[in-house]
């Protein structure tokens, strides 16, 4: 198709910029929503796979995300096969929304890429496409209220009897990985030989899990709020021929998501592609 021409042309493009390897990973969650397979998910690293072979793995990657996040264990997968190929020689690019595992999958990089039109959000794991931290939420309000005025069991009742038995443990526990992981990573890469490593993670990890500001799973944090709480960002607005040239990639990608049957398109700079249809 023309519009996979002229997208692998800019894809190419940057790699001659940047002389670092390209992968694209975007989502048409936002133009086919409630589509099945538009979060990340297992076979997603399949798609990786298929965008890694032949490249020179010496030269680093430049990972551009787009993606709602998706199930915990598949991003971490797909982060550890990432670094293991590249050492860990991995920037984030953002050119508008890498949310929940796209956030984790960014913070595992040495540095972010955002502009002033770029999200991320809040690090909580969705379990069965609900966000666990919200939750838990939930249920520590029933139990106040019901506690409060058991009359309120009326309401919280027909609720809290679809919680099956064992959800709510493995919501914390689900919580609880995603923030150890995240925090893992940011020690062994963005801040590894930062001497105030400890402090600024802990500062990231709070304020994407715990901090009042984060009301909802699918809240928007700004590229100004990302380096607020201190995560490495560098704009793109300071370079003009990279911006360009990664936006131009963007819409691309936009285009074809809008625009044909296209839900998830995994590929790298020299036409390497997986590319999910929709039936």
């Amino acid at each position: 198709m023309a519009s996979d021409f002229v997208r692998r042309k800019y894809l190419n493009k940057l790699y001659e910029m940047t002389e670092r390897n390209i992968i694209a990973y975007y989502s048409g969650w936002q133009s086919k929503p409630g589509v099945s397979g538009t979060e990340i998910r297992d076979e997603d690293t399949n798609g990786f796979m298929r965008a890694v072979h032949g490249l020179d793995r010496d030269k680093g990657l430049d990972l551009i995300l787009h993606t709602p996040g998706g199930g915990i264990a598949a991003t971490h997968s797909i982060i550890d096969y990432l670094q293991n190929i590249f050492k860990k020689n991995i920037r984030a690019f953002v050119p508008h929304m890498a949310m929940s595992g796209g956030t984790v999958m960014a913070l595992s990089c040495r540095e972010i890429f955002m502009g002033k039109h770029s999200f991320i959000g809040p690090i909580d794991p969705q379990i069965g496409g609900l966000p666990a931290n919200g939750i838990l939420k939930d249920f520590e309000r029933a139990f106040e209220e019901v506690s409060d005025d058991n009359a309120r069991m009326i309401v919280w009742g027909p609720i809290l009897s679809k919680i099956s038995p064992g959800f709510i443990t493995q919501c914390e526990n689900a919580i609880a990985l995603s923030k150890n992981f995240t925090k893992e990573q940011l020690n062994s890469n963005m801040f590894f030989d930062d001497a105030e490593q400890n402090t600024k993670v802990a500062k990231i990890i709070t304020a994407l899990t715990e901090n009042d500001s984060v009301k909802s799973h699918d809240r928007h944090l700004s590229c100004d709020e990302a380096l607020d709480i201190g995560i490495k960002i560098k704009m793109l607005e300071e370079d003009s021929k990279l911006q360009d040239l990664v936006l131009t990639i963007h819409h691309c990608y936009v285009h074809a998501l809008s625009n044909t049957p296209t839900f998830k398109i995994i590929e790298n700079h020299s036409g390497g592609a997986f590319i999910k249809l929709m039936a």
